[in-house]
């Protein structure tokens, strides 16, 4: 049976993922360095693990992995190459050791040209770019969402994957992002693609495959 184990668990992305893909009947394993966070949730199967440390015993068992980890906008750069760098491809080369068929990279907007984007946050798109482009040359089968401004709202499950030209537009809510993971975890399809995210009015299922 296919089971997911999703690192950054109880995240802002994650925490919103993990119900969805309950009620979609994806068999799912939650990482997290503090399962005591989990546990409002039933029936779902977590794993304690660090991923500052070594955390292949939680990708040990399944064969796909959804990275939506993050060090967070308050903390500094020594985080940001720990986590959205070091920890990504420390996941990517365990999906390689353990035969992973699909692993799902949640990046950003400007990840593909860190230079192209006047941003106080070029550190992070920096590493997110040295992340997606080891998971690319990596052979595994992929998918890289890079999602614009993350907003808190509910969302609408309506997105486009075409960049606004407006710089207000580019945003998405976190629920929309997990949406999109559900779906592309349900058709099992989307794989070796890149899709930017944003709030528009197409259904999720009509875009994502």
């Amino acid at each position: 049976m296919s089971k997911t184990l999703v690192i950054g668990s109880t995240g802002k992305i994650g925490s919103l993922l993990l119900p969805m893909l309950q009620q979609a009947d994806i068999d799912t394993l939650a990482m997290a360095r503090d399962p005591a966070k989990l546990a409002h949730l039933q029936g779902i199967e977590f794993i304690e693990a660090n991923l500052e440390d070594d955390f292949e015993h939680a990708v040990s068992g399944c064969d796909r992995v959804v990275f939506t980890a993050g060090s967070g906008a308050s903390t500094g750069p020594d985080k940001t190459l720990l986590i959205d760098l070091w920890a990504a491809r420390k996941a990517v080369d365990y999906a390689i050791k353990h035969h992973v068929k699909h692993f799902v990279m949640i990046s950003a907007r400007g990840a593909d040209d860190p230079d192209a984007i006047d941003s106080p946050i070029k550190p992070y798109l920096v590493a997110k770019c040295m992340a997606d482009d080891y998971l690319l040359r990596s052979g595994l089968p992929y998918t890289i969402l890079r999602p614009g401004k993350l907003t808190d709202d509910g969302g609408t499950g309506q997105i486009t994957t075409r960049r606004p030209e407006q710089l207000d537009a580019q945003s998405i809510a976190r629920a929309d992002v997990a949406r999109v993971i559900t779906r592309v975890l349900s058709t099992g399809q989307s794989k070796n693609v890149i899709y930017e995210l944003y709030k528009g009015q197409t259904p999720i299922e009509d875009l994502i495959a």
